[in-house]
């Protein structure tokens, strides 16, 4: 029987931790890396019998790859702080464990799962089009990319899709998912900066309708009600930040950065001479 590695990264997040650890506490070993939490998360790992790190936050890939570091066994299980496995899902994993998890084993070298999101005051609904994750797999074999935003594990191996669900608490208000819009669309935009990426204004104009098309009715969101247009509406607004602000760095990089006007345009239009 395989051994099994959870390793989880956390700030404050004494609110949604409880039912993370609680779907993982029998896990062999569960790695929490904590970034000086003036909360109760680090009292809640320490109940749970977690093996507790503390370093400051260095962005997400580098936060996460040390809290991979710090895990002892082979096959490990990466879940934010604000998720947590399906009773279905933990059972699958566990009979995965006992079975033999790996490529020589006719298994795999990783395993993805899809997650159920809140949206806002309610829950997915399980008949929308989810996202797949991968989240299980096998150390030696992989490490989690140097992306800043959207990381993820990256697996030298075969990657097997098990349809049963993780859950994600992390978007429980309009504001909150706003707040992290607005974050990650400047990420991806110094991502996109990084490697040369060069501003079309057009793509503002026509990417984002695509995308509320895709989400609400392709990923069939509509199921989700209001909160389903609500999470399509701002998602669009998430790629028109993208591209607009990577558009702006351009403009600043031909322009300038923004002045007040100058006197001489000021009298002028003051009329006067």
């Amino acid at each position: 029987m395989e051994k099994l590695s959870v390793f989880i990264t956390t700030y404050n997040n004494e609110r949604t931790l409880p039912v993370c650890l609680e779907s993982v506490k029998w896990a062999d070993e569960i790695i929490v890396l904590d970034s000086f939490s003036n909360d109760a998360t680090v009292e809640i790992a320490q109940r749970y019998g977690c093996r507790i790190f503390r370093h400051p936050f260095m962005g997400y890939s580098k936060q996460k790859q040390m809290a991979l570091d710090h895990t002892t066994h082979r096959w490990v299980l990466l879940l934010d702080s604000d998720e947590a496995l399906s009773p279905a899902l933990q059972d699958e994993i566990k009979r995965l464990l006992t079975a033999g998890l790996g490529s020589a084993n006719n298994g795999a070298d990783g395993y993805e799962f899809p997650r159920l999101e809140q949206l806002f005051w309610r829950m997915n609904n399980p008949n929308v089009r989810l996202n797949y994750f991968l989240r299980l797999f096998d150390k030696t074999k992989g490490r989690i990319s140097t992306a800043p935003i959207h990381e993820s594990p990256e697996v030298d191996g075969a990657i097997k899709r098990i349809d049963l669900p993780f859950y994600h608490y992390g978007e429980t208000s309009i504001h909150l998912k706003v707040d992290k819009t607005n974050k990650y669309s400047t990420g991806m935009a110094q991502q996109k900066i990084a490697k040369g990426a060069r501003a079309n204004p057009w793509i503002m104009v026509f990417y984002p309708p695509l995308y509320f098309l895709r989400t609400y009715v392709f990923k069939r969101n509509f199921l989700n009600g209001w909160a389903g247009f609500i999470t399509a509406v701002i998602g669009a607004f998430y790629v028109f930040l993208k591209y607009a602000k990577l558009y702006e760095h351009h403009q600043t990089q031909q322009h300038g950065d923004p002045l007040p006007p100058q006197k001489s345009s000021v009298e002028k239009i003051n009329g006067d001479d």
